[in-house]
């Protein structure tokens, strides 16, 4: 085996979790060739690991995303290609890769005619962490599921950029409130009562962060204006690099179930995860999930009438007022716990 294509388009946080199976291949595999077509978001994160070629597929772009990338594979063929994604979409992406073994996943997690498009599968696993779930892929090539490690590269100006915004000789705490689905989010007043909590407490430093987009950056000015203390709110002014820098350098972050907690636990930093309208036993910060307050059980039962056992396996209970079940006070009291340890 001398080539391999890992197809992973998105999303921020699943696409951390395909970090551990490249470092692994180039471990197991020294002098492995490795292509990942990649979505352009998650490209601005990782574009630059080392050793690997990547091929952004804009998934906004129709047709002409399909053309372009037919064009990049021209001529080539794959000994392996690794078909991470189950969409249609990433389908469509995975027919033009030509590639003699196409590994997919098992009967259980394939829909979208994912079945289709593959000829060999990782072995199921009942109740498994999405990044356990990638790291089997390499099990069907005769190699050693990747284990937990990362490295996202960062220039000396990314963290210069972090410098600048964290407090020196007290503990900085980011905020970064909003997930991509609005119904995994926390209500603004309860961040603003943490925040305060965090500064009046704890003496810490609140910074919040968030993309550019205007529901992020209203979000964040509407938990900047409910706040008593002053927080230091950088929404919209970072990049995905800056912002790794500043996750990396962070004493906590706290935040529900998005790109950035994945990216601090990946770097090192522990996640306060807030967690109702989806399982972080699934897809929580990998290697903070003793510091996630989860009301996941209490939200599916509410909602779907489920308990976890009785629900399929990721199922979501994203319904308004799920994430209302995660109180302040419990949130307020698992920070004081992560205080009190790490003092």
């Amino acid at each position: 085996m001398h080539s391999v294509c890992i197809l992973r388009l998105s999303a921020i946080g699943d696409v951390t979790h395909v970090i551990p199976v490249v470092l692994s291949l180039q471990k197991q595999l020294p002098g492995i060739r490795i292509t990942w077509v990649i979505g352009r978001l998650e490209a601005k994160l990782i574009g630059d690991l080392p050793g690997v070629e990547f091929i952004v597929f804009d998934k906004k772009a129709g047709r002409r995303g399909y053309a372009e990338l037919r064009r990049e594979i021209k001529g080539r063929r794959f000994d392996v290609l690794l078909h991470m994604q189950v969409a249609l979409r990433a389908n469509l992406a995975a027919a033009l890769i030509p590639a003699r073994t196409r590994v997919g996943y098992d009967k259980a997690r394939s829909k979208d005619l994912h079945s289709l498009f593959i000829n060999r599968r990782i072995a199921p696993a009942a109740n498994q962490h999405v990044r356990d779930c990638l790291a089997s892929f390499l099990e069907p090539l005769g190699l050693q599921p990747a284990p937990p490690q990362w490295h996202i590269p960062l220039s000396p100006a990314d963290h210069e950029f972090a410098g600048q915004h964290l407090a020196q000789g007290r503990k900085n705490l980011v905020i970064s409130p909003c997930a991509s689905h609005t119904l995994r989010n926390w209500p603004v007043s309860h961040y603003a009562g943490l925040a305060d909590h965090a500064i009046r407490q704890h003496g810490m430093k609140v910074i919040l962060t968030g993309s550019p987009a205007p529901f992020e950056i209203e979000t964040c000015a509407a938990i900047q204006e409910a706040m008593s203390e002053q927080a230091h709110n950088i929404c919209g002014k970072d990049t995905l690099k800056q912002l790794t820098a500043l996750l990396t350098h962070a004493d906590l972050v706290v935040a529900p179930d998005t790109g950035p907690a994945h990216i601090a636990s990946a770097v090192g930093t522990d996640v306060l995860g807030l967690f109702a309208a989806s399982n972080p036993y699934r897809s929580g910060p990998y290697n903070s999930l003793q510091w996630c307050v989860n009301r996941y059980p209490e939200a599916l039962k509410k909602f779907t009438g489920k308990t976890v056992d009785e629900a399929r396996w990721g199922t979501k209970a994203e319904f308004e007022g799920a994430m209302e079940l995660v109180t302040l006070e419990e949130v307020t009291a698992k920070l004081d716990e992560w205080i009190a340890e790490k003092s």
